[in-house]
């Protein structure tokens, strides 16, 4: 007998998929939003930039 009682065939990951999809799309478009405005010019010399090489304040 299980710990937790009976288990039942019940498919996750499958009916999950496309908000899975959605999630990794999001994502993807904030990291490309971020990177964008990390290039404009009005941030491009901010010492908090990353893109930043070895500047000193």
């Amino acid at each position: 007998m299980s710990l937790l009682g009976k288990k039942f065939p019940t498919p996750i990951a499958k009916p999950l998929g496309p908000f899975f999809a959605a999630g990794v799309i999001i994502l993807y478009g904030i990291n490309s939003f971020g990177n964008l405005l990390m290039n404009t010019d009005e941030y491009k010399n901010d010492p908090r930039n990353p893109n930043l090489k070895n500047s000193k304040h």
